[in-house]
């Protein structure tokens, strides 16, 4: 079964960016769509980002033109590059499987806190 492992997270101040790192230890190509997930404390896991095998790309409301998703498929790495950092961006982001696909296991994830 693929493991996927996250990386990348920091803490930082508003307006910052970062950019995540996913390692796949198998195929991504395996995966209808791959994505990007963040869960902040005391609220539900949320899809903020997935790129389908086509590249096709979707983004909840609160990020779109702030966050960029994108995959290697040579590599079996996704990324997600985050700009404009808001506290409000603050969690433990996680990637796995997106819209179509079937998940596996769920990583560490990686910590993003961003200060006001």
């Amino acid at each position: 079964q693929v493991q996927l492992v996250e990386s990348g997270g920091a803490l930082v101040q508003a307006g910052d960016s970062l950019r995540l790192s996913c390692a796949a230890s198998g195929r991504i190509d395996t995966f209808q769509s791959m994505g990007w997930y963040r869960q902040a404390r005391g609220k539900q896991r949320e899809l903020v980002a997935s790129i389908s095998r086509s590249g096709r790309t979707n983004y909840v409301d609160s990020v779109k033109g702030r966050f960029t998703i994108s995959r290697d498929s040579a590599k079996n790495t996704v990324h997600l590059q985050m700009h404009k950092l808001e506290p409000a961006d603050s969690a433990v982001y996680y990637c796995n499987g997106g819209p179509g696909s079937t998940s596996v296991p769920w990583g560490q994830g990686t910590s993003v806190a961003v200060s006001p």
